[in-house]
């Protein structure tokens, strides 16, 4: 690869600060995020009428895909009132009403994009857990989205971002497991592999052959390229108005 690329991940709180307030900056943050030009950019925690404007606010390719649709009906209509329901006051509604996914923006060429769910029935059929767990396990549905991107160099690799479900922590490890399997069963023979995201946990997956975590729940998981130190983005980087936005921080490593 002739340079490294800056891979940088965020869990959005839809567009929540902290404290929480009854505005909703998403589309600063997602502008904020991208101003620098990350060549990928991972996002977690977008509400669903979200999604559509990602290229917009960015101005990267998007590949956005839902996770949790709507409870108010068939899309889009469902999610514009979930929009303006959520509108009312953003910080105590949250995803209540406007479903959420996962966007994967990027600068470089985008070959293939594929999904997963991390916690559909037939994941949790197969677990030890109990019946109650099982089902409480499934209210909100948790995707890995993963794309092949061709890199400065030429060569491909397969980045992947996941959200995991928080709580249970057997539950998060076997989504998290779920997510480094599916990304690197994408992956062609040598091709390097990003896991990218809201992992909820410390995750090891040295078996799969990714590198050592960072501290925290937030991570960008390298297997196949050299990379550097994970950084997070420190409190003045993301406070805007008074507020700070989010109740995670950016996450980053510069890959290749």
């Amino acid at each position: 690869m002739s340079a490294p690329v800056l891979v940088r991940s965020w869990n959005l709180y839809h567009g929540n600060t902290v404290p929480l307030s009854r505005r909703n900056f998403l589309e600063r943050m997602v502008r904020l995020a991208a101003e620098d030009r990350p060549e990928v950019l991972c996002l977690q925690e977008l509400p669903a009428w979200a999604l559509p404007c990602l290229e917009g606010w960015s101005g990267m390719r998007a590949v956005a895909d839902l996770a949790q649709r709507p409870m108010l009906g068939p899309l889009p209509s469902s999610a514009e009132l979930g929009r303006r329901l959520t509108e009312l006051n953003p910080g105590l509604l949250r995803s209540a009403f406007s479903g959420q996914g996962n966007g994967l923006l990027t600068t470089l060429e985008v070959l293939g994009r594929w999904r997963t769910v991390l916690n559909s029935w037939d994941v949790r059929r197969r677990t030890r857990a109990d019946i109650v767990t099982k089902l409480a396990w499934g209210k909100e549905r948790r995707i890995c989205q993963a794309a092949r991107l061709r890199l400065p160099g030429g060569e491909t690799a397969i980045v992947a971002n996941l959200h995991a479900t928080s709580g249970d922590p057997s539950v998060t490890a076997v989504e998290v497991d779920r997510a480094a399997s599916f990304a690197t069963g994408l992956a062609a023979p040598g091709e390097a592999v990003v896991l990218a995201g809201d992992f909820n946990m410390p995750p090891e997956l040295s078996r799969y052959g990714f590198d050592e975590p960072s501290r925290g729940i937030d991570h960008v998981l390298v297997r196949g390229l050299p990379a550097g130190e994970q950084r997070s983005w420190p409190e003045e980087r993301r406070r805007l108005d008074g507020f700070l936005l989010s109740d995670h921080a950016p996450v980053e490593r510069e890959v290749g």
